[in-house]
């Protein structure tokens, strides 16, 4: 704990130095952009994606004492966060990975053409639609959510539990937004290492602070689920002012000065435009989610309490694909803004198979021994969660390649701008999760598992779908 206001200070410090000469900057970034466009592709991807990596497996971690802390406080808090968890990584995808990577490939392809102005005024862009839609979603929630968790199926226990979770976290997620919109900024630059760096320490601050005020650890009030919710706030607030001053302190390698009056309708369209696509794909991997939940309540808290957990490390291969993606979305941005669509493409395929094979492992590893996973938060005598939990790895976890093949991708065609394909690949998981689970639950005894063998076959369909569409030219064809 001693050595967390150290780090803080220390990279307070860092972006608050004094402005870079313009030619110290202009130099960082030239280097920058000769590597997202000369160097190898395998190297300089695992060099690009490594410290993402190790943040988003860290950011993992973090997600899992959430859920940890939980099963503390009970089954009902832990049926309560399966419910709110699919809006809680809903605002992290889209701030981080819809629009975050919008921002993120627009910002390389401005770098890439050589018009760092224009990348100085997509900046302040991004920090607008980030404010926007953080509001947007707080207002949502305040006036839905409640009603939303109880038609997920939940008991008046378990949506209370979920919405004293929402009221903290979802007026505080404009934090969230800002701290992942900047984050963008500066990965679109080619520079990996200081977001990476700055997610470790959000990481790093939000475990005790979600533990200490849902707990009452030493002099902290046990405030259970709100306190649970407060923990990631606190800490991307802090990550946020840090991300913010770097670049307005001119550290990303262009200034912002003069960038407000440079602002135009074309740049909120760049972002929002690829943005808008990414999101609908967002939106529709997290409404298959919830629309399983709701399909898996009906067979009672411990079934929705081990899905809950199934569910969730679904969601953690999400960041870790985005620790891949994220460098995809420079590389490739940069790469299709230089003209070089071959390139782009070769470094699409290195790390769609990078995201498969790491995705994949973990799938295969947690199909044979799925208490590694389940143990860490049931206890033995709840059955009925942990035969829920076992049938969902079972069943589902052999297809996760297939899922980290689709979404690395979609972190691709960002880069690209070439949404259409990654979002017909999600609506045609959600058609074969939700009609498949619904044609089993009709016509066979499995039961819950009907659900669970839906969700798999979902997966294949989602990576196979995208990768043939790309392998045939979806990204040389002119989209409609």
């Amino acid at each position: 704990m001693d050595a967390q206001p150290t780090a803080v200070a220390r990279l307070m410090r860092t972006a608050a130095a004094p402005t870079l000469p313009p030619e110290a900057a202009a130099r960082a970034q030239a280097a920058r952009m000769h590597l997202l466009l000369e160097a190898p592709i395998a190297p300089t991807l695992a060099r690009l994606a490594a410290p993402n990596v190790l943040a988003m497996f860290v950011q993992a971690a973090q997600s899992i004492a959430e859920a940890y802390f939980a099963s503390l406080l009970g089954l009902t808090a832990l049926a309560g966060l399966a419910l709110v968890f699919p809006l809680v990584m809903l605002t992290q995808m889209l701030s981080a990975g819809a629009i975050g990577g919008a921002i993120s490939a627009a910002i390389s392809r401005a770098l890439g053409a050589a018009n760092p102005a224009r990348a100085a005024a997509l900046t302040l862009t991004a920090g607008l639609i980030a404010i926007g839609l953080a509001l947007v979603m707080a207002l949502l929630v305040a006036v839905f959510g409640a009603r939303f968790f109880t038609l997920l199926g939940g008991g008046p226990d378990t949506v209370a539990a979920a919405t004293q979770y929402a009221m903290v976290f979802f007026p505080g997620c404009v934090a969230i937004w800002l701290c992942n919109a900047a984050l963008s900024v500066i990965r679109g630059t080619g520079n990996m290492t200081l977001p990476a760096t700055l997610l470790l320490l959000v990481s790093a601050i939000s475990v005790p602070l979600a533990g200490g005020f849902a707990l009452g650890w030493g002099t902290l009030p046990a405030l259970g689920m709100t306190g649970l919710a407060l923990g990631p706030v606190v800490a991307f607030a802090v990550g946020a002012c840090i991300a913010i001053g770097h670049i307005a302190m001119g550290r990303a390698g262009f200034t912002l000065a003069g960038a407000a009056q440079r602002l135009d309708p074309g740049m909120f369209r760049d972002i929002l435009g690829v943005g808008a696509m990414a999101s609908i794909n967002t939106v529709l991997t997290t409404a298959t989610i919830i629309m399983m939940t709701a399909l898996v309540s009906r067979f009672g808290e411990g079934a929705l309490a081990g899905y809950g957990l199934g569910a969730r490390l679904e969601f953690l291969m999400i960041p870790v694909i985005f620790g891949i993606g994220a460098a995809m979305t420079a590389m490739i941005g940069a790469n299709i803004g230089a003209g070089r669509t071959d390139r782009a493409l070769r470094v699409a395929w290195t790390g769609a198979g990078a995201a498969a094979g790491i995705v994949g492992s973990i799938g295969l590893g947690l199909a044979v021994f799925p208490d590694l996973w389940l143990g860490m938060f049931l206890d033995p005598a709840n059955t009925a969660a942990l035969d829920a939990g076992r049938s969902y790895f079972r069943l589902v976890a052999p297809f996760y390649a297939f899922f980290g093949l689709g979404l690395a991708l979609y972190f691709a065609s960002q880069g690209a701008g070439r949404m259409l394909w990654p979002v017909l690949s999600s609506l045609a998981r959600m058609a074969v999760a939700l009609g498949g689970a619904v044609l089993l639950m009709r016509t066979t005894d499995l039961g819950v598992d009907g659900v669970f063998l839906a969700i798999g076959m979902a997966m294949l369909v989602y990576g196979m779908v995208i990768a043939l569409a790309i392998w045939l030219g979806g990204w040389t064809r002119k989209e409609p």
